[in-house]
């Protein structure tokens, strides 16, 4: 079975290829190919999972390739990790929102629409070679902002795209550990966007246990999501959000915290992968040791800021294992082997959610199985929920629309109609400032 990687000179291929190597079972993947528009990062990368091969008999064989179509085709399943704009674009991202004094952050806020404005015509026209090159396999989709350029791919691709994100998982497997149950006996009722969803209920033996954790401030303490949000928070909602809503409920901290940090998120990981690509040009280089210690240093100053701003502290061991390679394995075994399972996904709503259309893309419980990802009936939002979903929903239709036509005054109107930006002129002048910082983002007139 052919997998490939569009990214693939991307900083976290080596945790999917890890993944890989672990799997003996009848079906697995024999080829992987890795495609990058950049020659010398697919060469580092290339050199790691090299070494993570090394000894273990039947690790799938990797080849690399500047040529998108090559790498299409014939492929089985593909993952698409690809960054518009590199790093450079994201910290840019962040600086621009920044000085305007709204959030910068990659998939929420300005940033967030700044580069999904970069990335959609890319992801459309990968879409389109799909259909054409490898009409038979499925994509799943790693790229932020995961919800949005999911959407995007699937009016062409349909229901054949299903995009991923490991934080409802994370946060499902903090709940129950906290809990004393066992994750994977659980079943956790997620609901919302991708970055924008809540946790509603843990089902263990058919009993919510959701409400013993929101009952008890010891526990509720105890794990990151109470640290960010805080016991009479949570309790007020009477759910336990995903940790990227810190940014909605405590914006101006979350503002404040990046406004007064040394660097940006984009600027420390741009900063970081610079020192490892440019260590990976040396012949003796360690590959392996080498990214190794570089992933260590990038999972444990995840979301720093808001945990800066919540008094959070450091993050728990237990959460520096990352986890979003783990759910692109297990969807891609549900579908190629028909293993029945459930998992937290990007999907069309189908219905799902009454409040959005058939074709607007939910995170939500899917089952899977050989014929893709099946979204779960869920029990409708709670109002305070419903008004955030629909409203950053309608930014992202806005974001589709601006980038279909070209029309930089419905990029404009994406920017002034999202939560997190609270003027029309600040709207303008975002607009303003990325289309200047950006090349990406010259074909909107």
């Amino acid at each position: 079975m052919k997998l490939t990687i569009l990214g693939g000179g991307g900083f976290r291929v080596p945790l999917v290829y890890g993944a890989l190597l672990g799997d003996r079972a009848e079906g697995r993947v024999t080829d992987v190919v890795l495609h990058d528009l950049d020659a010398g990062r697919l060469s580092a990368v290339a050199r790691v999972l090299s070494e993570q091969a090394a000894g273990v008999p039947g690790a799938p064989a990797v080849t690399a390739t500047t040529d998108l179509d090559e790498a299409l085709r014939g492929a089985d399943f593909i993952f698409s990790a690809i960054r518009v704009g590199g790093l450079e674009g994201r910290a840019a991202d962040e600086r621009i929102a920044l000085a305007e004094g709204v959030l910068g952050q990659e998939t929420v806020g300005a940033g967030g629409i700044a580069y999904g404005l970069r990335t959609v015509p890319v992801a459309v026209d990968i879409a389109r070679r799909v259909a054409r090159l490898a009409p038979d396999a499925w994509l799943i989709n790693f790229t932020n902002p995961a919800g949005l350029v999911t959407e995007a791919m699937s009016r062409h691709l349909g229901h054949r795209v299903i995009g991923i994100c490991d934080s409802p998982v994370g946060l499902g497997r903090r709940i129950a550990r906290i809990l004393g149950a066992n994750p994977r006996e659980a079943w956790i009722d997620y609901v919302g966007l991708n970055h924008l969803g809540w946790v509603r209920g843990l089902r263990v033996a058919g009993r919510d246990e959701l409400p013993r954790l929101l009952a008890d401030p010891d526990l509720l303490g105890s794990f990151e999501e109470g640290k960010l949000f805080g016991a009479e928070w949570l309790r007020s909602l009477g759910a336990i959000p995903n940790e990227y809503l810190h940014y909605y409920y405590f914006n101006r901290e979350a503002v404040r915290a990046y406004q007064e940090a040394e660097k940006t998120r984009g600027a420390f990981l741009r900063d970081q992968q610079e020192r490892f690509y440019e260590a990976m040009k040396r012949p003796d280089a360690a590959a392996l040791a080498t990214w190794d210690n570089t992933r260590a240093e990038r999972e444990a100053t995840y979301m720093s800021e808001s945990r800066a701003a919540a008094g959070a502290g450091e993050r728990e061991a237990d959460d520096l294992s990352g986890g979003y390679e783990k759910v692109a394995l297990a969807l891609m075994r549900a579908i190629a082997r028909d293993e029945r399972t459930t998992l937290i996904l990007n999907v069309r709503n189908q219905g799902t959610l009454s409040v959005l259309d058939a074709d607007a893309v939910i995170e939500v419980p899917c089952l899977v199985d050989a014929n893709g990802a099946h979204p779960v009936a869920v029990d409708p939002l709670p109002d305070h929920a419903t008004g955030l979903v629909c409203a950053v929903k309608a930014v992202e239709r806005e974001v589709l629309a601006a980038a279909e036509s070209g029309s930089r005054t419905t990029a404009v109107k994406a920017f002034a109609l999202h939560p997190l930006v609270d003027s029309v002129n600040v709207a303008r002048r975002l607009v303003e400032g990325y289309t200047g910082a950006h090349p990406g983002l010259a074909y909107l007139t």
